[in-house]
């Protein structure tokens, strides 16, 4: 995984000025934190998390009660350089356990928790057999089936790209389809994070909108 960032608190956030994914989106009337492939972000702060997903999925944990949300961004790595299946799993397994584990520092209750999970399009040349996506969208419901958290909203598979605007402390999602399942900003920046992931080891309802 990448840098982690946790907000809300100012104890843990990063300062404002100092951090470049963060910016106001007019057209939501909000102010906006991008979440990067291999980053996370748990906030109780009333503001939108964005992120863009090819392959790669999301979830967004919130708990209504404590109104503390979060969001990942991870793809599982391929196993055709051979990777052991077990090996794949730990980033998406990091990926939510460090997720899980941050909003129950920021108060929130196991039981309470709910999500909304996005991606797993078929969008990387050369995945047609061993489909990462596909992969990853089984992976995050069987995890959360296992951890006994509820799936109020998904939105996974198909061939789009796809971007993704949540509101932690309401729970509201607003998902676009990317038009172009070749989008090369998306392959450009899952592409990069493949390649980080082979070089480092690892330490309700939903809105379609144009």
């Amino acid at each position: 995984m990448r840098k982690a960032r946790a907000e809300g608190r100012p104890a843990e956030s990063r300062q404002k000025s100092a951090d470049p994914a963060a910016y106001y989106d007019p057209r939501f009337g909000a102010e906006a934190l991008k979440v990067l492939p291999g980053e996370y972000i748990v906030t109780d702060r009333d503001v939108m998390l964005v992120t863009v997903l090819g392959s790669c999925v999301s979830a967004c944990l919130r708990d209504p009660v404590a109104r503390v949300g979060g969001m990942n961004h991870f793809m599982l790595p391929d196993t055709s350089g051979g990777d052991s299946a077990g090996e794949s799993a730990r980033y998406g397994g990091y990926a939510m356990e460090i997720l899980i584990n941050e909003l129950l520092k920021r108060g929130a209750v196991r039981r309470n928790l709910e999500a909304k999970v996005f991606g797993g399009g078929a969008v990387l040349p050369g995945f047609t057999v061993n489909n990462v996506g596909q992969r990853n969208g089984r992976f995050v419901l069987d995890y959360l089936k296992a951890e006994d958290i509820a799936v109020a909203a998904q939105d996974l598979l198909d061939i789009y790209p796809r971007r993704v605007h949540y509101f932690p402390r309401s729970g509201r999602v607003m998902v676009r389809r990317l038009p172009s399942a070749n989008e090369p900003d998306v392959l450009a920046s899952e592409g990069l994070y493949r390649s980080r992931l082979r070089e480092s080891p690892v330490e309700g309802t939903v809105e379609l909108f144009e």
